[in-house]
């Protein structure tokens, strides 16, 4: 099920930019455990009565966040035979370049989707 991008007039510069922190918020995974998380999941429950830009745009950077965590785990359960220590590394690389796009399409008043991201949260 391929779910399309919420389609709303193009946002204010205010509006943008706190869609932006939503996603760029994961970067607080680099300063403390679980912030990758904690960072945009404090950002949208601030924000989210804002815009429907907001709403829409913190929960798919909640939702990438979370499907990231869940990667994360598979990948320390794959430790043990080795290959956990090469998909790890994929999968950081792939979450840092991934949250950055998503943050500079928010900021361009672009709804942006994920690729292989659990929607949990809707």
């Amino acid at each position: 099920m391929n779910e399309q991008p919420l389609q709303l007039p193009t946002p204010n510069a205010e509006i943008r930019q706190w869609a932006m922190f939503c996603h760029l918020a994961a970067l607080a995974g680099l300063l403390m455990p679980f912030g990758h998380v904690l960072g945009p999941l404090v950002m949208w429950l601030w924000k989210k009565n804002l815009d429907p830009f907001i709403d829409d745009q913190g929960k798919e950077a909640l939702n990438f966040q979370l499907t990231v965590f869940l990667a994360s785990l598979a990948c320390y359960a794959l430790l043990y035979v080795l290959v956990g220590f090469v998909l790890y590394g994929i999968l950081v690389v792939y979450a840092l370049v991934f949250t950055i796009i998503a943050g500079v399409k928010a900021n361009n008043g672009q709804a942006y989707r994920y690729p292989l991201t659990l929607r949990l949260i809707r």
